[in-house]
């Protein structure tokens, strides 16, 4: 079994990548001089507009293969939306605040006795901005030794092989590029008559650098950014009511564990409005007031608030960029069409990360780069979107990966479940943090992993496990015949893939 396998992933590694012909690979041809220029005004064989996820690891990738390179980027700090206002300063948060919270709520039980524990606000927003502030640095050095020039302003098209920038100095310069690659990010979505202020209405970057604790605090949304962010501040102090239009939270996650998921923070106080329709936001006084009715109709209730997050979702970031004028298609809701290779319609020009269609994660982002970067170099790229492994970092996180039990039904494929409760795991037993189960969905024919599903404490770690597995087309019964550590969390992974061949040891 065991040299078949070996053989199976051999195969699918050398068909899993696009096959690029002889004449493609001539069709790309470069000179490899790429030094450190101080502007971006000669020609460039790559030239990224936009610095986050998905385009500086573009730039890093093209100049490593030798591609003369340069990335602008309007913020004038790198590292896009994720690093800047997103994955990485939330993510500090998060950490910070169930530091706090496990201090007043756990460590007691844990023979730790504290006389007072109390929340220093700016203390936690400076370690938070610090973290931001050293990454952001981080990448700045990355684009030194891998010599790509960096330009900090706006860019926009003045044709498809030229970007006129409006530096951050208030210069402009235009930088010309052989390739030229679109990697301007996502926004906030608004909502229909709500103005977001950052101050008493915010987004998540407002709700980032709150002044102080709010006691009441109202999400509108109820996906990945809408609860880790009420997990913050819920965990600080918050009252926080979640209001959501639809009838579940995070619709895209697997029904069983996203019920599960939610009964484990209504468990730390959040509340739910699910199938609510925000009918009006009003601000003018001390507070905020939400006027809110049933989705399919009803009487309207007043909501008050201190603060009001809108956590609606986010846009493809394409403003300013003058598409039109080069003639770049896109669809309706904005986003860039691209085919496999991520060309537009206009030779030349690509796009990549959260202005095309697919999922809006850095992860992603990321590995469009690379790919597109390979593709224009004559070399292969993949990125399977069915593949990219989605996470909520709460407490406990849930992460996912491939289909959804509900998925399966709907597309008619007979499949097997194996799960395990992670109160039967030892490790988790051990340190008292045992909430959460592993769920596996495989085919039922040939056993092949179809979707993994985790809700535990680092979850998003765990389940790379399983991405692993999921590329390389294994079976349940692959994952439960290799060895892992005990004691470890990720044992319970292991023992949902004998749940779903066989049956588990433990339980």
């Amino acid at each position: 079994m065991a040299m078949a396998n070996l053989a199976r992933r051999k195969a699918y590694f050398l068909t899993r990548n696009v096959t690029t012909s002889h004449t493609d690979a001539l069709r790309f041809s470069f000179s490899l001089s790429r030094g450190f220029a101080s502007s971006g005004s000669d020609e460039n064989d790559v030239v990224v507009i936009g610095g986050g996820p998905g385009g500086y690891v573009a730039a890093i990738k093209a100049a490593q293969l030798g591609l003369k390179t340069t990335c602008i980027e309007k913020r004038g700090a790198l590292g896009g939306t994720c690093l800047n206002v997103g994955c990485i300063p939330s993510k500090a948060l998060l950490h910070s605040s169930h530091m706090y919270h496990e201090a007043k709520h756990a460590f007691a039980h844990h023979g730790i006795k504290l006389a007072s524990v109390e929340v220093d606000l700016p203390a936690m927003l400076a370690q938070k901005d610090n973290a931001v502030k050293n990454l952001t640095r981080g990448i700045e050095g990355l684009f030194k030794k891998n010599k790509v020039t960096y330009v900090k302003g706006y860019g926009k098209f003045l044709s498809p092989n030229e970007v006129s920038v409006e530096t951050i100095d208030g210069d402009n310069t235009v930088v010309k590029g052989k390739h030229i690659i679109v990697a301007t990010g996502s926004d906030v979505k608004s909502l229909p008559g709500i103005t977001i202020d950052e101050k008493k209405i915010v987004s998540s970057t407002g709700a980032l650098s709150l002044s102080e604790v709010p006691k009441k605090l109202i999400v509108i949304g109820a996906g990945y950014i809408g609860l880790e962010m009420g997990s913050v501040w819920g965990r600080l102090g918050s009252e926080v009511t979640v209001v959501e239009f639809a009838g579940d939270i995070v619709p895209s996650m697997d029904g069983e564990i996203r019920k599960q998921f939610q009964r484990s923070l209504e468990k730390q106080k959040m509340k739910f409005m699910l199938k609510t329709k925000v009918v009006s936001v009003d601000a003018s006084g001390d507070g905020v007031k939400l006027t809110v009715e049933p989705a399919e109709g009803g009487d309207q209730t007043t909501l008050e608030a201190d603060v009001v997050l809108v956590s609606a979702g986010r846009t493809p970031f394409t403003s300013g960029l003058d598409l039109e004028k080069i003639g770049v298609e896109t669809d309706k809701g904005g986003r860039i069409l691209v085919n496999e290779r991520f060309s537009t319609n206009v030779s030349g020009v690509y796009a990549i990360g959260d202005v095309i269609p697919g999922p809006m994660l850095a992860h992603k982002a990321e590995e469009d780069g690379v790919a597109c970067v390979e593709f224009i170099a004559g070399k292969h790229g993949h990125v399977d979107y069915d593949k990219v492994p989605g996470v909520v970092y709460t407490h406990p996180e849930v992460a996912s990966v491939g289909k959804t039990e509900e998925q399966l039904k709907k597309d008619g494929v007979s499949y097997r479940v194996g799960k395990f409760p992670f109160m039967a795991n030892s490790r988790a037993k051990a340190i008292d943090n045992a909430e959460g189960l592993v769920k596996i969905l495989a085919d039922k024919e040939t056993d092949k992993i179809l979707g993994v599903h985790i809700m535990s404490p680092n979850a998003g770690e765990l389940i790379h496990e399983a991405v692993l597995a999921i590329n390389y087309d294994a079976s349940s019964e692959d994952i439960a015949r290799v060895c892992h550590a005990h004691p470890t969390m990720s044992e319970a992974l292991k023992e949902a893939a004998m749940a779903t061949y066989d049956k588990p040891i433990h339980i």
